[in-house]
């Protein structure tokens, strides 16, 4: 007999599938298209991160994204994320896609920032940040690929 947890597990993979992808690796990898303006780009989520599955399980989302402190853009989510795999990030760069707890927000780095406990990392742009030195606010699309 299968009982209710199984039931809601698979209707919670079953979510997610369309946003994993297999890298030639064979590593499973969830992949996002990000929208602004007239830019589109992709970034890759860490799969093995539960507050990257968390964001794929809220998409596609309409945000808005304006600049921030010189080095990131950010937008605010619906609601806060749960699954909290806090910072500091070891290796933090240009092209980090993380999540700020305090504010709730995403941040998009352009520039090079300082990773504190209050960020968690979600993945990386997979072509660079050319698209968020385009300075202003705009209205943003996030989605599975």
């Amino acid at each position: 007999m299968i009982g209710r947890r199984e039931v809601l597990g698979g209707l919670v993979l079953g979510a997610l599938q369309p946003a994993v992808a297999r890298a030639q690796d064979g590593e499973m990898k969830m992949r996002i298209r990000i929208a602004f303006g007239t830019l589109s780009f992709t970034a890759t989520l860490e799969d093995d991160n539960a507050s990257a599955r968390e964001l794929a399980t809220m998409l596609p989302l309409e945000l808005t994204i304006s600049d921030f402190g010189g080095n990131e853009k950010i937008a605010y989510l619906p609601r806060k994320l749960t699954a909290l795999v806090r910072g500091p990030i070891s290796d933090a760069a240009p092209g980090d896609l993380c999540y700020y707890v305090p504010w709730g927000n995403l941040a998009f780095f352009h520039g090079s920032y300082e990773s504190t406990r209050y960020l968690v990392r979600l993945g990386r742009l997979d072509d660079g940040v050319a698209p968020l030195l385009v300075r202003g606010e705009f209205p943003l699309r996030i989605e599975r690929i």
